[in-house]
């Protein structure tokens, strides 16, 4: 007797091409990225223009940018930049075609292409993004670990040794794209939230939340006047002041100075708060047991002159 027949066959993979030799973030989160939009990948890794004619797809190699006709390289030249002025290179390309159809919108996509995306073509295209504050000290950045994953030049067997290295990086970087699309679709999810309970704060200068969320971005660009945002966790409730800017440590004002690095039995003789728990030694959180015990926190913080408030005007102009 004959096994049954199984109808659900698996996807025949798409064929794609890419240059052979060291791989770099710029082609390994491309081809994560048409994995998550097209399915699974045969992946070629050759120069070699007859067997990249072989490819329904092509990236990061060919000198030719036609997405009708399956080619995202950009070495060419004639791909276009960014209003921000960071250039394209094959990551932006092949996202720019398939980032709304994973992300699902054009504001989530448009959230990946800033945060991942962008800095990823421009390293691949050397521009610089920042300077460095620290002399011989930079970031170790995305690109900086996909690069890592190279096997060194000396590497015994190094044909096999790359190629396992290569579909490695391709799956980290899959994982990466999938955590960060998460990422900024919550943020989405909330930010409609956020807003809501900004319009009905019966302070303008204290945001209170009913569930832990993203807000640090729409309270940072929307809300000059908030001070603080109190939150539930777990098991208790945060207090957190509202940063100064997008980028840095400042606050717009910071906890007061007689709490900072106080947890426990110290903090509460302090406040008076019989349940505080904890208060960060950068004066940037502190946290209590209940939701009355953190608005008890915050109605202080408000009320501690020592703490200086920093106008979020005077940031951006210090920009």
């Amino acid at each position: 007797m004959d096994a049954p027949r199984d109808d659900a066959e698996a996807p025949t993979p798409l064929r794609v091409g890419t240059h052979s030799g060291s791989f770099h973030a710029d082609e390994v989160f491309a081809l994560a990225t048409l994995r998550l939009a097209r399915g699974p990948l045969e992946i070629v890794r050759s120069r070699d223009p007859q067997v990249l004619a072989t490819c329904t797809l092509r990236v990061d190699v060919g000198r030719r940018y036609d997405p009708a006709g399956g080619d995202f390289d950009h070495h060419q030249g004639d791909v276009g930049e960014r209003a921000n002025g960071i250039r394209y290179a094959s990551f932006g390309l092949v996202w720019k075609e398939h980032g709304r159809e994973i992300a699902g919108s054009d504001e989530v996509a448009a959230a990946i292409d800033v945060q991942l995306v962008a800095p990823i073509d421009a390293g691949d295209n050397g521009q610089e993004l920042y300077e460095p504050l620290v002399p011989g000290v930079t970031p170790h950045t995305v690109s900086g670990v996909i690069a890592a994953i190279n096997p060194p030049w000396d590497t015994e067997d190094g044909a096999r040794a790359e190629r396992e290295a290569f579909d490695e990086a391709v799956d980290l970087a899959e994982g990466i794209l999938r955590r960060e699309l998460a990422g900024a679709q919550g943020r989405a999810r909330a930010a409609g939230l956020v807003r809501a309970a900004l319009e009905r704060a019966e302070d303008p200068r204290v945001l209170v939340l009913d569930r832990g969320m993203p807000w640090k971005k729409i309270v940072v660009a929307e809300a000059p006047e908030v001070l603080f945002v109190v939150a539930p966790r777990t098991r208790d409730w945060s207090l957190q002041a509202v940063p100064a800017g997008e980028h840095g440590f400042a606050n717009r004002k910071d906890l007061p100075a007689a709490w900072a690095g106080l947890e426990g039995e110290p903090l509460q003789q302090v406040t008076g708060v019989p349940d505080a728990v904890f208060c960060h030694g950068a004066r940037f959180m502190a946290v209590a047991g209940s939701r009355e015990g953190a608005m008890e926190l915050v109605r202080q913080a408000l009320a501690d002159d020592a703490a200086a408030a920093v106008d979020p005007a005077d940031v951006l102009s210090a920009d």
